[in-house]
């Protein structure tokens, strides 16, 4: 596929888009000579042997595959003609109906990277629309496995779904951690050992669940049954309301997408 195969990033100078550029070099999904990648006012000094440009139509000439990563605000104004090409979107919101008309292509696909694909572990739900065909299939998870894991979803709405609670990537656990973080620092841990002791527990849990073939909710009761600190602090946690304030907050999530996508 290296060898033929000429991937254009709306967006490559952006955090995101650099991401998955660079996850598919190093996957050697293309040669740095087959990737083109837009930027808005400085060109970023990476990706050596890239085509790097401003004009967004020059990029999705010169590709087969257009990837649109763009903030969903700043997508209404992107004139782009992708006809005939294979249209990949990150943006969260932006429907596959929209995405056709908007681009004037029939192959689109819909997807939600995270944070996480800057260090290859991001997990990336997606949907096609009915003109994709196999060897699509193929390109598009060629391009998030290089970036870590992916699925195809039955539908757009698993897509909204999922973009709160995988698209957010980090955030929830950022959110763990410094509430963690506070609670030691305010009980006299050195800032600095709060720090690392909450990044290895946040660490070594997400690798004991990728080693393990065991889900989350057999973790939970197996602390439960030991009766010590660690059941302690959950039952006080679900009294506070901890399961009812993540369904609270991606509920909030699915919210704001499907709403994006309508005012798009």
């Amino acid at each position: 596929m290296s060898g033929s195969l000429r991937i254009g990033i709306i967006g490559g100078g952006g955090w995101l888009g650099g991401a998955i550029a660079a996850s598919i070099l190093d996957a050697g999904l293309v040669q740095p000579h087959a990737l083109s990648l837009s930027y808005r006012t400085e060109q970023p000094n990476r990706f050596e042997g890239s085509f790097w440009t401003t004009e967004n139509q020059e990029l999705a000439d010169r590709s087969d595959v257009i990837i649109v990563s763009v903030r969903p605000a700043d997508w209404p104004p992107l004139a782009v003609d992708a006809s005939g090409k294979l249209l990949v979107s990150v943006m969260a919101g932006v429907r596959l109906s929209q995405l056709a008309e908007h681009h004037n292509t029939d192959r689109v696909v819909r997807s939600l990277p995270n944070a996480a694909a800057e260090v290859g572990k991001s997990y990336t739900p997606w949907v096609a629309s009915e003109a994709v065909d196999d060897r699509d299939r193929f390109i598009v998870r060629s391009i998030f496995d290089a970036c870590g894991t992916a699925d195809e979803v039955a539908s757009e709405d698993n897509i909204d779904y999922l973009t709160g609670l995988s698209g957010s990537g980090p955030a929830f656990p950022a959110l763990l951690a410094t509430a963690m973080k506070n609670d030691a620092i305010a009980h006299g841990i050195c800032p600095d050992v709060a720090s690392r002791a909450v990044t290895a527990v946040l660490i070594g849990a997400g690798r004991l669940f990728e080693r393990r073939d065991e889900c989350p909710e057999s973790v939970v009761e197996t602390f439960l049954s030991y009766r010590g600190t660690t059941a302690a602090a959950i039952e006080s946690m679900r009294a506070a309301g901890f399961e009812a304030a993540i369904v609270s907050g991606l509920t909030a999530a699915l919210k704001k997408s499907v709403r994006m996508g309508e005012s798009s």
